[in-house]
């Protein structure tokens, strides 16, 4: 792998996504940017190359079409440059579940779980070979509040938090960092897509805001990062509540409180 290693980013054409290939071509990194919105990420390109200097690749997909998968997949496979993914790409609908189409959900479905999976899949082997590289998965607080509504969006990204806890345990030990980023409100375009103006929402994070946030948990190897979240104590009294509870699973009969009738 290069010194400098190059940072493939989906969803890169624009919000979030855009923001990190800004900030990762300032690092001196090259870059492969993925959208389907080919126009935007060339414009992106052409300012970072003035910017920067650094190279950049664009692929032009629709990460829920399996070919177009297919072939950012073996990009990560194949380029032995390319260290660093950031899982950025995803959609949001907007309405409650039984207002959901099946068709809609399982797009969204498709996009924010099945290719954020497959695209990890596809590099992680190779960076824990190398020893070296990292991960980041673009999640959202909403996987930790069923409360506010978003149910399969949310559950998308609760499974986004669970595989990078997941492979953090699994790929540390071989060297790969691996680290899941969860933004609340934040300034793009997924608002629109959900039948929302984000301009009569409150508490709205600018995108670089959440980006350079997500950064410094980045630098200091986070597991998790939440950038909203004041007090870093709650997230830790959160784990501390749940890994409590794991020795209790083994238990061989059912607990005392259901041993009597209701």
């Amino acid at each position: 792998m290069a010194a400098i290693p190059s940072v493939l980013i989906t969803g890169a054409s624009t919000g979030i996504g855009a923001a990190y290939a800004e900030r990762f071509a300032r690092r001196g990194h090259d870059l492969v940017l993925v959208a389907r919105d080919t126009t935007r990420m060339e414009a992106l390109s052409a300012h970072l190359r003035r910017e920067t200097g650094v190279a950049i690749d664009i692929i032009q997909a629709d990460l829920t079409q399996p070919a177009e998968l297919a072939a950012t997949e073996a990009r990560l496979r194949d380029d032995t440059r390319i260290g660093i993914l950031v899982n950025n790409a995803g959609t949001a609908i907007g309405g409650s579940f039984i207002e959901q189409s099946t068709d809609d959900v399982a797009r969204l479905v498709a996009l924010n779980t099945t290719a954020l999976l497959r695209l990890a899949s596809a590099i992680a082997p190779r960076l824990a070979e190398a020893g070296e590289g990292a991960i980041i998965n673009i999640g959202s607080v909403v996987a930790l509040v069923p409360e506010f509504g978003m149910t399969v969006y949310g559950a998308t990204k609760a499974f986004v938090l669970f595989l990078s806890q997941g492979l953090s345990l699994e790929l540390e030990p071989k060297g790969v960092y691996v680290q899941a980023v969860l933004p609340a409100t934040t300034r793009t375009e997924i608002w629109e897509r959900a039948g929302a103006d984000v301009n009569t929402l409150s508490n709205v994070m600018e995108v670089g805001d959440l980006v350079d946030a997500a950064l410094v948990g980045f630098d200091r190897r986070e597991p998790v990062t939440i950038p909203p979240l004041p007090d870093s104590g709650q997230w830790d009294a959160l784990q501390a509540a749940r890994q409590a509870m794991i020795p209790n699973y083994g238990n061989g009969h059912p607990a005392e409180r259901y041993r009597t009738p209701a």
